[in-house]
């Protein structure tokens, strides 16, 4: 049970339940267990959406939805994906856009990037088609995501919580995070779903596969920033009509 309660810790702001670090080795299991976390939140969020939509228009329940988004994960996703905006757009040099990453001050990309992605994520709420499966499916593909870049992709840096997660991740944990998202696909909204998770895994290849013309591998920052670009493309796919 610990490394899906690390997963838990790590991914929400859901109540602390083991009040130490976890080992490198446990950060490393609990990779595997990223797409349950999405499952759960997804749940948490169409109950959110649900009874909003009791009192509340569409759009209003959109917009409380998507608070309970940023509260629930503690917007650190959407933190990586801003501070990669920083660094990749504001820097000339790899070392001078790993540098940037890592300042925790916000600049001008980075807000902008946030405000896109958030006006993004907001209007496919409001015109989602089905929103159930949109609100399932949108975090657990992209806790899916990160297993993925996570294995096959190298790290940037030799030290940090990253490479320590990434040096403990291996076939297995890649093998249980498909698992359970193809599992979820197909109950929540097959055969479409397996569409989407080869869509998913194309954006985070291709995602990262630019990254790496503009720095030596992928950070943490990267890793938000993927699972952000997927969260994105299935709340937009759902907007299809």
């Amino acid at each position: 049970m610990i490394p899906i309660i690390a997963a838990f810790q790590f991914l929400t702001i859901f109540p602390t339940l083991i009040r130490r670090m976890f080992t490198s080795q446990e950060m490393g299991r609990a990779v595997a267990w990223f797409p349950l976390v999405g499952i759960v939140v997804g749940f948490l969020l169409y109950a959110v959406n649900y009874f909003a939509q009791l009192i509340l228009p569409v759009s209003v329940s959109a917009a409380v939805t998507l608070f309970a988004w940023i509260i629930f994960t503690r917007a650190f996703h959407l933190d990586g994906f801003m501070d990669t905006c920083d660094g990749l757009f504001g820097g000339f040099t790899p070392e001078r856009r790993l540098e940037i990453m890592k300042d925790s001050r916000m600049g001008a990309f980075g807000v902008a990037g946030g405000i896109l992605v958030l006006l993004t994520q907001y209007a496919a709420l409001s015109a989602s088609t089905n929103l159930f499966s949109a609100l399932i499916l949108a975090p657990t593909l992209g806790r899916w995501a990160s297993p993925l870049i996570i294995y096959f992709f190298p790290y940037a840096r030799e030290d940090g919580l990253g490479i320590e997660m990434k040096r403990n991740v291996g076939v297995k944990e890649i093998i249980i995070a498909t698992l359970i998202t193809a599992i979820t696909c197909f109950f929540v909204s097959s055969p479409l779903s397996f569409f989407l998770m080869f869509g998913s895994a194309v954006i985070a290849a291709l995602i990262c596969f630019y990254v790496m013309r503009l720095i030596p591998g992928l950070t943490g920052d990267i890793y938000g920033t993927v699972t952000t670009a997927v969260e994105m493309f299935v709340l937009i796919f759902f907007t299809i009509q």
